[in-house]
């Protein structure tokens, strides 16, 4: 199946909701689709530049659950089998989800385990109560990869808003808690891929903006740079992965641009990066079905 090489994608696909969730009144005015109508077309649409891509494994953030995953796959075909574990984000309802090619030698799971910011060197600038977090939205798995490669896949979306000081103090205890399950497997001599959506910047491999990090989650996650983003392969240009309409006008320009979305590899897994890329294939506007977000491509030979 796999003759030359095996693509993986991390995809937020902007509220793939099909099913009605009253916290967050979506689809509804809490969300892009007002209604359910809007909502079929956006995951026609979502699945339209997925099947474009033809990945092997694909992790998607902000997908409600396993009904929109099984319409996924319906869209792609029969290659497809959906993997989900409900996460614990009550107030929007969003979730991280797999589709994949591959049968996994462990199925998802998560960690319930918690971590008290700010952490210590925190440069975050949150002075309020110390408490504790954990990753309401990520997936473990296990795979086989490139023929015998024991491969854990870890997937997040992390908590939003890259420059809130409290926010980027949770996050980082977020990273914290996904950095041991890094440590474990790396202890076990796993390769290690993780993704998601991070709602943070990377302060070594600067996107198209130069956006620099007020907190340190993608150092946390890298764990002393054993882990490598694969956005080093991809020209600085073109390191663009979501969409915020600053000014509000419902057009996008290139300053309205960052790059949220990753993809980290261990050691192992770099040798093998065969392409990576950021598919920028629709342009981003108020009116557009596509995800306010781009998927990230890791090809590996």
């Amino acid at each position: 199946m796999f003759a030359n090489s095996l693509k993986i994608v991390q995809y937020n696909v902007e509220w793939l909701f099909i099913d009605y969730f009253d916290h967050s009144d979506c689809p509804g005015n809490g969300c892009s689709w007002k209604n359910k109508s809007d909502a079929e077309t956006h995951l026609k649409t979502v699945s339209n530049v997925v099947s474009k891509l033809n990945p092997d494994i694909i992790n998607f953030c902000e997908v409600e659950g396993m009904t929109e995953l099984n319409m996924m796959a319906e869209n792609l075909g029969s290659d497809y089998t959906p993997y989900f574990v409900k996460g614990k984000d009550n107030a929007t309802g969003q979730n991280v989800g797999l589709l994949s090619k591959l049968v996994p030698i462990k199925l998802p799971y998560r960690t319930e385990n918690r971590c008290s910011y700010p952490i210590p060197g925190s440069q975050c600038g949150y002075d309020g109560e110390p408490k504790t977090t954990g990753v309401s939205k990520h997936l473990i798995s296990e795979f086989l990869l490139c023929g015998d490669l024991k491969v854990a896949l870890i997937t997040a979306h992390l908590i939003a808003f890259p420059t809130d000081i409290l926010r980027c103090a949770e996050r980082e205890a977020q990273a914290t808690v996904l950095q041991e399950v890094i440590k474990n497997y790396l202890e076990l001599n796993y390769e290690v891929i993780f993704m998601g959506d991070l709602n943070d910047f990377d302060g070594k491999v600067l996107d198209a903006n130069n956006d620099k990090p007020k907190s340190t989650v993608l150092e946390i996650l890298k764990v002393n740079d054993t882990l490598t983003s694969v956005a080093e392969f991809i020209p600085k240009s073109e390191r663009y992965t979501d969409w915020y309409d600053k000014n509000g006008d419902g057009k996008s320009t290139m300053n309205e641009f960052s790059m949220i979305d990753h993809i980290l590899v261990s050691k192992g897994l770099k040798s093998r990066v065969k392409d990576a890329y950021i598919y920028h294939g629709y342009t981003e506007e108020k009116a557009t079905f596509d995800s306010d977000h781009y998927p990230v491509v890791l090809e590996l030979e």
